[in-house]
């Protein structure tokens, strides 16, 4: 995890980051949304992760509410890590950003593609106005919203003109 260095951020990004925005965070919601792991040892074999990371990374995800534990034997007492909704809803981002790195990091053709269960058809992530439909990311602007906080706004240096 980042630590508290975004607290002067307000920014959801930034929120985020600070659950999910170490690299082994976003790997074991990958293996646990693409890949169907749940169990501790099989995350551990298939990441090459350290053991004590790795606990780290899922108490931290237990706490924020992002998977949950569930008990499946006493002798020996085993569990299972299960994504919860709130883990379940990283998936798009996730998919976006295989997107990304299979555009300007993957040294050739994408090595995993992502398909519809039902349909078969590829999965794909995209930038999509309400009411236009599939927009280029660079026409998006940026609003101020209702969650962002009025101190914040006397404290903003005005923006340079371009």
């Amino acid at each position: 995890m980042l630590g508290k260095m975004y607290e002067s951020q307000v920014c959801s990004i930034a929120r985020a980051l600070e659950v999910v925005g170490e690299r082994w965070s976003l790997l074991i919601v990958r293996d646990a949304l693409f890949a169907g792991v749940t169990r501790f040892n099989d995350f551990q074999h298939n990441l090459g992760i350290a053991t004590n990371v790795l606990q780290s990374r899922l108490d931290a995800f237990l706490a924020a509410g992002i998977m949950e534990r569930r008990q499946v034997s006493e002798q020996p007492a085993q569990h299972e890590y299960l994504l919860t909704a709130k883990g379940r809803d990283l998936a798009p981002a996730l998919i976006a950003l295989t997107q990304w790195g299979d555009r300007w990091a993957a040294p050739g053709e994408p090595p995993i593609l992502y398909d519809h269960s039902a349909c078969g058809e590829e999965v794909r992530q995209a930038t999509v106005c309400a009411k236009c439909g599939p927009i280029d990311p660079a026409e998006v602007k940026v609003r101020i919203g209702p969650g962002m906080p009025a101190e914040y706004l006397k404290n903003r240096r005005p923006r340079r003109p371009a």
